[in-house]
């Protein structure tokens, strides 16, 4: 996507009350708020996700989102970033220090959405669901013979 379309996405884009609302958070930077946008349709329309707002975040000059996966679940905040921009740890540490949970979500130029999910130290990944253990030897189903 060139800089021309980043400045200015599709006409019904423009006229989203969402898109105008997080226009008026003043962040400065028209593509970070068509990256949140799109973010925030695919959460909203995709994942289904609940009660998604725009924050602006004046330290980074960003839009961020808040919002819970499901209802009830405590709020997470998710980052915007535009594969153009380049994020540094100081910015990460920005966001990070609010307290919620923090998806980074990179969105190219294709409108491709990449979500990482990110904490404050490391964090143990969930064992993959398809495979069980069964000693040194992981489970598999062998072919059949034709």
């Amino acid at each position: 996507m060139d800089e021309v379309n980043r400045a200015d996405p599709p006409n019904w884009i423009q006229q989203h009350a969402v898109y105008q609302d997080l226009m008026h958070l003043d962040v400065g930077d028209s593509a970070q708020v068509y990256a949140a946008f799109l973010v925030y349709m695919d959460l909203t329309e995709v994942r289904k996700w609940k009660e998604v707002v725009g924050v602006s975040c004046p330290e980074l000059q960003a839009v961020l989102l808040e919002a819970r996966e499901k209802e009830g679940e405590a709020a997470q905040m998710i980052f915007p970033l535009p594969s153009h921009r380049s994020i540094k740890h100081r910015e990460l540490r920005c966001i990070l220090d609010r307290g919620a949970p923090m998806l980074l979500c990179a969105v190219a130029s294709d409108s491709t959405l990449v979500y990482q999910r990110l904490c404050d130290g490391f964090l143990t990944p969930d064992p993959p669901v398809d495979i069980r253990d069964q000693g040194r030897r992981q489970h598999r189903k062998r072919r059949l013979q034709t």
